[in-house]
C-alpha cells in the first residue's frame, strides 16, 4: 500500500477539500446517530445483531477523527508537517481502524446467517452473550497484528526501504510526505486478513441466506395453493378456543409474514455488503498488485481509492436509516426531540396478555388489542412475528 500527494492546483484543491469535509462531516454524524440510537432505544438493545452495529459504528466514527481529517491535511497542504513517528501511528490506525470495521461486517453476515437460516433454538446456541463478545473482541484485535505490531517493527519495508526514502521528500518542493509502502509478503498478508478472508465470509453467508429465502418462497406457494387463506366462520356447535389455547391462523399467513421479514433482512444486508465491496474491493485488489508491477501505480489512483474505501465508514449509518425500519424509527424520534408521532404503534392502544404458537420453528405471537375509534371499542387479534435474536415482550 502506498499512499503519496501529487500537488493539486487551486481549484482541484478547494473541491477536494468540499468533498473531503462532506464525507468526514457525514461519517461523523452518521455513526454518532447509530451509537446514540442504539443506547436510548430499548427494543434496539435487545436485538444481538446490533452490538455488532454499535461497535462498528464506533470503528467507522474512529476512522473519521483520527485517520481522516490527517490524510485530508497532507492531501491539500501537499506536505506531511507532524513527523515520522506520528506518520507511523497515523498509517497503524489507518490499517486498525479499516480492517476492524470490515471485520465488523464479516460477523454481522454471519450472524444472520444463524439468524435466518438455522432454527431459533440453534442461533441462541450459537450467539450466546460470550461468544459475542470473543467476536467483537477478535474484531478489535487482530487487526493489530497487520496494524501496530509490523508497522512499528518496520516489517511491511523491508527490502524498499531506499524507494521509501526517495519518496518520502521532493526535492523540488521541499516538500515531506507521509508515505507507506508494503512488500509483497505484507501485501498479501494484510490484504487477505484484511478483505479477502472476510469477503469471502461474507459471500458464503450472504449465498445460503438467499437459497433459504428462495425455499420459503416454495413453501410459501405450495401452502397457498393447497389452504384457503380465508378463515372459516365457527358453526354454532364449534367449541370456541378458551382463553388457554392459541388460535391457530392460516399458516400461509404466518409463514408469508415471516419470508417477507427474512427476505428485507437479507435485500438490506446485501446492499450493504455489495456497497463494502464496491468501496473496498479497489484499493485491496491494487494493494497487491502494485509490489508486483514495481511500485508503477499512480499515486492519485492510490488517493482515490482510499478515499472510496474511507466513504464506507460514512455510508453504512444512512444505509441502516433507509432500509432499516427500527434504526429508521429511532434516528426520527432523536433528530425530531422525541416527536410521539414516531414511537412505536404499541403506545397507542391497550394491549393485553397474548398467546403464542409455533410454525416451522419460529415462534408467533398472537396478541390482543384494544384498539379506540371514536366511542366504540373495537378487539382484533394481530399476529406478530418475532424474531429468534429480538422477541418482544407479551405485555
Amino acid at each position: 500500500m502506498e499512499i503519496w500527494s501529487e500537488g493539486f492546483g487551486i481549484a482541484e484543491k478547494i473541491l477536494l477539500l468540499s468533498f473531503i469535509s462532506a464525507v468526514i462531516l457525514m461519517a461523523i454524524l452518521g455513526n454518532l446517530l447509530v451509537m446514540v440510537a442504539v443506547c436510548r432505544d430499548r427494543q434496539l438493545r435487545k436485538i444481538k445483531t446490533n452490538y455488532f452495529i454499535v461497535s462498528l459504528a464506533f470503528a467507522d466514527l474512529l476512522v473519521s477523527v483520527l485517520v481522516m481529517p490527517f490524510g485530508a491535511m497532507e492531501l491539500v497542504q501537499d506536505n506531511w508537517i507532524y513527523g515520522e513517528m506520528f506518520c507511523l501511528v497515523r498509517t497503524s490506525l489507518d490499517v486498525l481502524l479499516t480492517t476492524a470495521s470490515i471485520l465488523h461486517l464479516c460477523c454481522i453476515s454471519l450472524d444472520r446467517y444463524y439468524a435466518i437460516c438455522c432454527q431459533p433454538l440453534v442461533y441462541r446456541n450459537k450467539m450466546t452473550p460470550l461468544r459475542i463478545a470473543l467476536m467483537l473482541g477478535g474484531c478489535w484485535v487482530i487487526p493489530t497484528f497487520i496494524s501496530f505490531l509490523p508497522i512499528m517493527q518496520g516489517w511491511n519495508s523491508i527490502g524498499i526501504i531506499d524507494l521509501i526514502q526517495q519518496r518520502q521528500f521532493n526535492k523540488a518542493s521541499n516538500s515531506t510526505y507521509c508515505i507507506f509502502m508494503v512488500n509483497k509478503p505484507y501485501a498479501i498478508t494484510c490484504s487477505v486478513v484484511a478483505f479477502y478472508i472476510p469477503f469471502l465470509l461474507m459471500v458464503l453467508a450472504y449465498h445460503r441466506i438467499y437459497v433459504t429465502a428462495r425455499a420459503h418462497a416454495r413453501q410459501i406457494r405450495l401452502l397457498q395453493r393447497a389452504g384457503n387463506p380465508a378463515e372459516p366462520r365457527q358453526g354454532p356447535q364449534e367449541p370456541r378456543p378458551g382463553p388457554q389455547e392459541p388460535r391457530q391462523g392460516p399458516p400461509d399467513q404466518h409463514s408469508s409474514h415471516r419470508m417477507k421479514t427474512e427476505t428485507k433482512a437479507a435485500k438490506t444486508l446485501c446492499i450493504i455488503m455489495g456497497c463494502f465491496c464496491l468501496c473496498w474491493a479497489p484499493f485491496f485488489v491494487t494493494n497487491i498488485v502494485d509490489p508486483f508491477i514495481n511500485y508503477t501505480v499512480p499515486g492519485k489512483l492510490w488517493t482515490a481509492f482510499l478515499w472510496l474505501g474511507y466513504i464506507n465508514s460514512g455510508l453504512n449509518p444512512f444505509l441502516y436509516a433507509f432500509l432499516n425500519k427500527a434504526f429508521r424509527r429511532a434516528f426520527l424520534i432523536i433528530l425530531c426531540c422525541g416527536d410521539e408521532r414516531y414511537r412505536r404503534p404499541s403506545i397507542l392502544g391497550q394491549t393485553v396478555p397474548c398467546s403464542t404458537t409455533t410454525i416451522n420453528g419460529s415462534t408467533h405471537v398472537l396478541r390482543y388489542t384494544v384498539l379506540h375509534n371514536g366511542h366504540h371499542q373495537q378487539q382484533e387479534k394481530l399476529p406478530i412475528h418475532t424474531d429468534p435474536e429480538s422477541q418482544e415482550s407479551c405485555f
